[in-house]
Order: structure tokens, then sequence, then C-alpha cells
């Protein structure tokens, strides 16, 4: 805890800070925000702090959230059986309703409510605001899930100039104005690369790319591309990593300098990584 350490250890990881500080000042970084951090109300406002601190420092954050496990909630309720299909939600007309309103009805109120609290003016967006994400389907059998056409990053711009933080909901809109449920791991990725971010943060249940997927003290800090392609190729990053890792692959060969997986599960994982001279979970870079 911070209480216990002594002057002179609380000015040392201040100054460690400093050149980090230097470095990220007036820039965009992307977080996307999912996992267990959007469930336990503890983590939920140790990750809102966070930000805060990011944006009171000079940062530019910019938020995409998910919002699985509630819109699940809410299908049960219209006893409706969530369906996957390679970890995509398949869905129908109705799904994507109650997806839109977990989503922006909901989701992006309670993280602005929160920011506020903090005094941080925030702002939610839909993808669909200002044709912010464009988009397509992604193939019949999913339904209305969406692949992202284009992105349109000017409404952000503008709302980062006024001083908020954006705080975006992956919903895309077609090109007759019909809704698409995006992952959120794409949507930060493309924003990411679409601002020219100099960070991609994805926060996760799960400490990084593990060697060992039982121990998860076999935490990778960090890969290049042609080290996330071999391990991918040797079954080490598998599963649901794979998605997440092509999403960062994409953001570091398309101009955002690098691309962090972290641990949400753990207090002050953004700060510890940006940070930090040790960083926490995995970095991607170029």
């Amino acid at each position: 805890m911070v209480n216990q350490l002594t002057p002179q250890q609380k000015a040392h990881v201040l100054l460690e800070s400093l050149s980090y500080i230097k470095t990220f000042h007036k820039q965009i970084v992307v977080i996307k925000y999912g996992g267990n951090a959007m469930i336990n109300n503890q983590l939920k406002e140790c990750v809102i702090r966070d930000i805060a601190l990011l944006k009171y420092i000079g940062i530019n954050p910019v938020i995409v959230h998910g919002g699985g496990p509630e819109i699940n909630e809410l299908m049960t309720l219209y006893k409706k059986k969530p369906e996957f299909i390679n970890g995509l939600r398949v869905t129908d007309e109705e799904t994507m309703k109650i997806t839109e309103m977990v989503l922006t009805g909901k989701i992006a109120p309670e993280i602005v409510s929160l920011f506020s609290n903090h005094d941080i003016k925030a702002l939610g967006l839909s993808g669909k605001d200002g044709n912010i994400i464009n988009a397509k389907q992604k193939s019949e059998e999913l339904g209305l899930v969406g692949e992202i056409t284009s992105i349109n990053p000017e409404l952000i711009l503008s709302v980062i100039e006024k001083g908020y933080v954006p705080v975006i909901s992956p919903i895309g809109i077609g090109e007759n104005g019909e809704s698409y449920n995006i992952n959120a791991d794409e949507v930060a990725g493309k924003i990411a690369i679409s601002l020219n971010a100099k960070k991609l943060i994805l926060i996760t249940d799960v400490a990084g790319v593990l060697e060992n997927h039982q121990d998860p003290s076999t935490v990778i800090s960090a890969l290049n591309i042609n080290e996330a392609y071999s391990y991918i190729k040797k079954g080490i990053i598998k599963g649901g990593m794979i998605p997440k890792m092509f999403c960062c692959l994409n953001a570091v060969s398309n101009g955002v300098e690098k691309c962090h997986i972290i641990d949400g599960r753990q207090f002050h994982s953004i700060l510890l990584e940006v940070f930090t001279d040790t960083g926490i979970g995995t970095m991607i870079t170029a």
C-alpha cells in the first residue's frame, strides 16, 4: 500500500513515472474495458480512478467497453438463450435491440457517471453516432454481427478536444442504417489505428500471454510480431487469446506504438503498465 511507503520511496515512485508522463502527455491511449473489472465494484472503481488519473496528468484516454455478461442476463430475462459461434454472439433483431439497450442505455451511462464522481467529463457514444463505426454483415449464420469497413474518428477527436473522455459502445452502422453488434476488441484496435494512438490496452481476465496455461507466473512480458505468430503456430497462444492477439498485431502493424494485454483483476494494472519500468501483462510491438 502507498501509505506503507516511506517518503523517500514515494518520491522514487513519482520520479520513475516522470519519464512516462512526459512521453504520453497529450497522447491518445485507447483502453478496451471489459471482463471482471466491469463486474466487480471494487475493481470497477479502481479502473475508473486510474483512468481519471491519466486524464488529469494530460493523457487522452478513449474507452471502448464490452458488456457480454449483462447482455446475457437481460436475454435470460427475455427468455432468450445466448448462442455463440467461434466466440461471437449470434445476433437476431431482438438480440440486437437487447445489446443496444445494455451497451448504450446502461453500461455507457454508468461509466460516464463513475467518471463524473472524479470530476472527469465523459461522454457516451454509440459507434453509430457520427458514423464512427461503419460495418457490414460478417456472415449470415451470425445475423447482425458486424465486420468493420471503416472508422470515422472526427467525432471522437472533437470530443477529446473539448476535454471529454469518449466512452464508446461497440455498435456499428450499416449502409442502410441497420445496427451491427461488433467485438469490442476489434473495435478498440481499429479505433486506436484511426486515432494514431500511442497505446492500445486490452483489459482482460488473464495475466497476459502465458507460456504454460496452468501457471500464471509464466507470463510472456513482451512479444514482437514475428514472435507472436510463432507462438500462435506452436499453440502457445490459443483459444480466446488468438483474436485479442490478432487485434494487437493489426494495431502495431498500422502505426500504434505498443499494445498491452493486462489483467483487470489486479488493482491498478493500468498504472503499473503505463508508469512503471517493469510493467504488467504482455506488451506487443512491431
